[in-house]
């Protein structure tokens, strides 16, 4: 199937990686849905890539929803006839918090987003994946490096980025006999306004605070592409894409 005829919904879309994700896909010639709660961030994305081979389509939608999942996920097949590429990529966290004083509504609302959401997106997707003709497509699940590694006083971020580690697995291991594969990337300091913030000092876990360094976010972009191009009978599990000088791989 050639890439002008492929179709993904991106969650997380209205900025950072995953308009640069979108961004991307679109310029590949992919039909991108644009999902997330800023209706107008979503536009701006959209009327950033309006010259761009493929197409951009905003639809505000509240991940943590039920029926505005469902309905995004209907609504992507009533206009394109099938959804090839879910990227989950919404995540929220909450400041720096010693676990004794996170509070419980601050950590369910993080399980809300981050855990909750991702598997009520991908539970429509498989839902139309096994179901359209050709059958099949592919997930691909924005981990975290904090899947691996936590940072300080980051207890509901961290759990929920571990979650999504097992259900990647699962979902890719339940996808086998409908052609439909599931992956994970994690992601160390990319340019967005979240991660951009790493070069003026991050908490590290012997209490100092220390600049890191940061990668363009639009190599994210080429990752998720490169994930997303393989035939189906070829997976990528678990991709890492850091900024090379990182603090992620030694000790101290």
């Amino acid at each position: 199937m050639a890439d002008t005829a492929r179709t993904a919904v991106v969650t997380g879309a209205g900025s950072g990686i995953g308009a640069a994700v979108a961004t991307t896909l679109a310029a590949a010639g992919w039909n991108v849905v644009l999902a997330g709660r800023r209706a107008e961030a979503l536009r701006q994305v959209a009327d950033s890539g309006a010259d761009l081979p493929g197409s951009l389509h905003p639809v505000p939608t509240d991940v943590t929803g039920e029926q505005a999942v469902r309905d995004l996920f209907d609504g992507a097949v009533a206009r394109f006839g099938r959804v090839d590429l879910l990227f989950n990529n919404a995540g929220t966290g909450t400041p720096p918090t010693d676990i004794d004083a996170l509070e419980l509504a601050d950590w369910n609302a993080v399980v809300a987003v981050n855990l909750t959401g991702v598997f009520l997106c991908t539970r429509e997707a498989f839902r139309v994946m096994r179901a359209q003709t050709p059958q099949g497509g592919r997930i691909i699940n924005n981990g975290s490096m904090a899947a691996h590694s936590p940072r300080p006083r980051s207890i509901a971020y961290t759990a929920t980025k571990h979650a999504v580690t097992g259900l990647t697995k699962q979902t890719s291991l339940d996808g086998r006999p409908y052609d439909i594969a599931c992956g994970q990337i994690d992601i160390g300091n990319a340019s967005t306004s979240m991660g951009s913030g790493l070069a003026g000092g991050a908490a590290q876990a012997d209490g100092t605070v220390r600049p890191e360094p940061v990668m363009d976010v639009a190599e994210v972009g080429r990752a998720v592409l490169y994930m997303a191009g393989l035939p189906l009978h070829t997976n990528v599990a678990d991709l890492t894409i850091m900024a090379t000088k990182m603090p992620f791989v030694g000790r101290g």
